[in-house]
This record gives C-alpha cells, structure tokens and sequence, in this order.
C-alpha cells in the first residue's frame, strides 16, 4: 500500500484569497459594503452606487476622495496590504488602534478572485502626473496597470462584473434578485446614516432608490439624514440622545414608545461611525425601553457610541459587524440611563402618528341629507331657546346624572384639586399641555379643550400608568419582600448556563430571588419575590439563563415585575365604563402632565390623541 508521506501543504496563493473572499464576500451587499467603506476612509464627499440584477451582473462604486497613483493602484490588489494600519516608532503594529473602516487589506484581493474587477482612480497630481490609472483583475489573474481617461478631479471607480463566475457553486446560495436589492439598500442606508457629511446616490439600473444631499455636520444635518431614510414621521417623533460616562460618549436620536415596530429592524448601531448589529447593544436598547412597550413592540432609535479604539475589538468578525468591549457594563449602563432619560424628559408626549392617523380615519359628513343651516354656513348661530338649557347644559359631560364618587382617585389628591378650585377657575385651564376637560364620550374618553386644538384621552390607559409610576416609586423607597418557598425549588440548567445565574446571584438577591447551587448544573431557589405571589419558578430561572447568555443581563426578572406591578395597575386603575365628574377629570390631566411617560400606558398604547385646531379646520374645509 502506497503511504502519502505529506501531511501539511502549502495553499496557493489563488486558493487562499477564495477562502477570504468566502469570508469578507457573503453576497452583493458585501461588496457594496466593503467598497463604500474604502470610499469613506478615502475622505469621499460624494458617493455614488450603481448596481444590476440584484448586484450578480455588475455592481458600480465611484467616489470623489484622494483616489490612488500608480504604484498604490499595483499594492491595493494585494492581499494584506493597506492605508489604514501604520508601525509605530518601535515598529509595533497596534491592532487595537483602529480609527478606520476597514483595515485588513483582504477586500479588493478577494473579490478579484471571484469576480471580474476593474479599478479606475486618479489624484489631483503629485510631481506633475495627472494621468488617471485602472487595473483589472479578472478570476485572480492581475493585468498590468494601464492610463485611463479621468472622470473627475480625484477619486476612485471600482467595476464589479459577474459575480462569483469563478466560484460558481457560491451563486447557487444567493436569493432572488429582490432580496439581494433589499440587502444592498439597507447596507447603503446604514452607512449613510453613519456619515451624514457625505452625499450617496443608489441606482439599480432601472431607477434611483436614494439620492441623499450633503448634510452639515451637527445634529441638525444627522437628523435630516435619519428623516430623510427612516421618514418625516421619525424626526417628528424623535428624542435627541447625547451623554457621556467615562470617556464613552452617546449621541443620536430614540423614537417615542407610541412609534415603534414590530421588529427590531429599524434599530440602527454605530460604534466609531461604524454600523454594527451587536447582541449587547440591542440588549441595552430592550433593556431601556422593556418599561414601556409591551412584547412584540421594538423601539426605533439611531445610536451613535465613540470611544477608545483600544477599549472596543472590531476584529472579532470578519465583516466587523460584530464587536468586543473592554467594559460592556459601563457602555451598557451608558445606553438604558441615556436612553431612559430621554424619555422621561418626554413628560406625556405621544407619538404624532397617532394623531395622523386618527385624522385619516375621520368620515367627513354628507349623510344629513339636504338640511343646512338657516343662518348660513359660518355666522354665529342664534341665541338657544331658554327652554332647551337645561339639555345644552348637560352635554359637557358635568350634569347631575354623573357620578360624583372619587374612591379611586383619592391617591392622587382630588381633595387638595377641589380645594383650590377658586384658583383654578382663576387659572386658563386651556394653557395647560392638557387642557380643560369638557365631556366624556362613552363613559371612557375623556375630550379636552387647549390653546390651539383638542384632546381625547383613553382614561384607562391613563390612570393605569400613573398607578403604575407610583407603584414603582414605592418599591424603590423600601425593601422587597421575599417569600421563602416550603420546599425548594430545583432547576435543572446545565453547566454554563447555571454558573451565569449564580455568578449574579447577590444582584438576583437584592431583587427577592435567593438562589444557591445544588449539584452540577442545577440551582436551588429558595426564596422569590413576594410581589410576584405563586409564579414558574422554572421557566423564570430557564428565561434568565437565556438572556443573561444572549445580553449579560438580568432582563427576565425585570420584565416579571413589571409586568405583575402593570397587571396590578390595571386592575387597580379607572375601568372604562366608568363616569367621571369634572373635578375626576381635570384631576386626571394635572396628574397626567406631572408623571414621566404618561403619553402611553403599560403595554405601549397611546393614552391620548391631540388633533390641532389647524387640522380641524382643514376637515371642515375652513383652510
């Protein structure tokens, strides 16, 4: 029998660049993405994409930076080889150090083996050469540098034709040309969202999908960006986010809990201008917002992170969408405090697509028949007949028929509203954010009068998240009692998954939850909560285990709490149904605009809908 005596051989080079290119290139939005951020790093201010077939046929990045010579044009295909990464004095390569895109060097290599590539680039002029070059690359096979005719002052123009023609096995994983467009829009849209300062063009060869200006770079031109990709309706509903805590700084825009999705797709991660999906980070953003929608609901939010290169890893994937902190409590701890204070300076505020939308829903008339008014159509009408008072007074909601009993408002100070009732007769009620209640529909809504329009509040939704609020505000102001367990419970977790557990086990105290181990892999629970009276103790243990795995974070027993203190406000709020006097009312609204987050209840859900005066008038044709 014949023995191969060789065990270890060499790859050739032609090999080794198709395996980075199974790496860095997954699918045609790779590519956008890897050619974009040469664009960027290149100090482009304009960048325009161009692509066919769902990026299969060809795929066009032209951008206006330094562009490249002729000798730099030769180095740029070579595997390993880039502008991005310097030795220092002592010749030491810091890998940490990275203030770039992209810095490995592999992009342009690996996409010439797999593809047919053709580089076109020229400089403003360096010692009188003003020629523009190009370079082709077809399958790995590299042609020699040729002049070629300039398209600009400086800059750089990367062809990609025929993608994977060299490795025609990889076409067969790629989706239909619908997907593949949707892929390389929503990597166009990130890395324009990441620099608001440079202007992108997207075409697919039919029609353009984006033209994005220049923005300035402040605030101002981030959010014109955002609104300008995300819609109108996101800048109107935005919290500006800006905060900073050991060095780490966070700035960009969160959406109010009343705009959110129902998926997490429109949560937008930038780490030193570079977009991520990063588990940590989506976690902090659940774990901020977990106080005020209900599950199924996400957010929309646009969170810009800048620190250290050294305290982040960005070369832990090889398309660096994932990253590595050196501190991720203290970037966590950065994003729900920010995040969380944003929305408490909301106050009330509610999202103005819920206004939007109800003004879209209002059925003009037309159904009264040929009657009209004898007094035209807009006079003022004439004085009632002093018989038919006593029914004019009763329809602002406050005739004798209401219920006058205030049992469940007696928490939140009706006596002392009635008391100063003198002065709030005194006081313009309609200046207040609120208003001044003036009927109740249907034993539920509460409609107010403003300055400047109306106002129709859910009165349920309301008074369960001042419950709510004040719920919490107690428990933080003592201890939490536990409830220690007859017969303790024992959960089966496995290994790693109960040593995540333990490892937190005097936080999961402080909160009611005494764990202690029992055995390989299991955890005995000997005492819970008390708020949270008989529970799953079992599923409650296996659901932290899972978050603290995918977030490092105790979210699940957050969430139990939450939730029971939510179902208790519920049952403990104003039930619709219910009649309300006007003191009730008023009482109401005052309370509504003194507590943080009152524009929507436990589970995410509007608790009023404002319509401007403007608005009406529009409907009834007055503007």
């Amino acid at each position: 029998m014949q023995k191969n005596n060789v065990s270890i051989r060499r790859l050739p080079q032609h090999t080794i660049n198709r395996i980075a290119a199974g790496e860095v290139v997954e699918r045609p939005a790779s590519v956008i993405k890897e050619l974009t951020e040469n664009a960027l790093d290149a100090g482009a201010c304009q960048i325009d994409i161009r692509f066919e077939a769902g990026g299969r046929r060809s795929l066009t990045v032209t951008d206006d930076g330094k562009g490249m010579n002729k000798d730099e044009l030769l180095l740029a295909i070579e595997r390993h080889a880039t502008s991005k990464l310097a030795p220092d004095d002592k010749g030491q390569w810091d890998l940490l150090n990275i203030g770039t895109m992209g810095f490995r060097g592999e992009a342009l290599p690996s996409i010439g083996s797999i593809a047919r590539l053709k580089i076109t680039t020229q400089t403003l002029g360096d010692g009188g050469d003003n020629m523009a070059w190009e370079i082709s690359v077809e399958g790995g096979e590299v042609n020699r540098p040729r002049p070629a005719p300039r398209f600009g002052l400086s800059g750089t123009r990367v062809d990609v034709k025929d993608l994977f023609y060299a490795t025609p096995a990889r076409l067969k994983f790629l989706k239909t040309e619908r997907s593949e467009s949707i892929a390389i829009s929503d990597i166009v849209k990130r890395m324009a969202m990441s620099r608001a300062d440079v202007g992108f063009s997207l075409h697919n060869g039919r029609r353009a999908v984006l033209n994005l200006l220049r923005e300035a770079d402040n605030d101002e031109g981030r959010l014109k960006r955002l609104a300008d990709i995300l819609g109108r309706d996101f800048k109107d509903n935005a919290l500006l986010i800006d905060s900073e805590r050991e060095g780490v700084k966070l700035t960009g825009y969160a959406g109010l809990p009343t705009f959110s999705r129902g998926s997490s797709t429109h949560q937008y991660l930038f780490i030193n201008g570079r977009p991520v999906r990063d588990k940590l980070l989506y976690g902090a953003v659940r774990g901020a917002y977990q106080d005020f929608l209900a599950r199924g609901r996400h957010p929309v939010v646009a969170l810009y992170l800048e620190l250290d290169p050294h305290f982040v890893d960005v070369n832990v994937h090889p398309a660096k969408s994932e990253v590595r902190f050196r501190d991720p409590g203290l970037v966590r701890g950065l994003i729900v405090g920010a995040l969380r204070h944003a929305l408490a300076g909301a106050g009330h505020r509610a999202s103005t697509t819920v206004s939007d939308y109800a003004l879209g829903r209002v059925q003009l008339g037309g159904k009264l028949g040929s009657y009209r008014p004898k007094y035209g159509n807009y006079q003022t009408p004439p004085s009632p007949d002093p018989k038919m008072q006593p029914i004019i007074d009763g329809i602002d909601g406050f005739s004798g028929k209401v219920e006058e009993g205030s049992e469940n408002f007696q928490d939140y100070q009706i006596q002392d509203h009635r008391i100063q009732s003198e002065q709030a007769q005194q006081e313009d009620l309609t200046e207040r954010p609120l208003g001044v209640a003036r009927a109740q529909l249907h034993e539920t809504y509460i409609v107010t009068q403003t300055k400047d329009g109306m106002i129709v509040v859910d009165q349920h939704a309301a008074h369960e998240r001042l419950v709510y609020e004040r719920m919490k505000k107690s428990m933080a102001q003592k201890t939490l009692e536990r409830q220690a367990l007859l017969i303790p419970e024992i959960v089966e977790l496995g290994d790693e998954d109960a040593h995540r557990v333990l490892a937190r086990g005097e936080e999961l105290g402080a909160m009611g939850l005494v764990l202690e181990p029992f055995g390989v892999g299991a955890i005995a629970v000997r005492e819970t909560p008390a708020i949270l009276g008989e529970m799953n103790v079992q599923g409650l243990l296996r659901d932290l285990a899972d978050d603290l795995r995918d977030y490092d974070e105790a979210l699940s027993l957050n969430e139990q709490f939450e939730h029971v203190c939510g179902t208790m406000a519920c049952h403990g709020s104003v039930r619709a149904g219910r009649r309300l006097n006007g003191a009730e009312m008023n009482a109401l609204l005052r309370q509504m605009e003194e507590t943080p987050h009152s524009g929507q209840c436990n589970h995410g859900r509007p608790t009023y809908v404002e319509l401007k005066l403007a608005d009406i008038e529009r409907l009834f044709g007055r503007r």
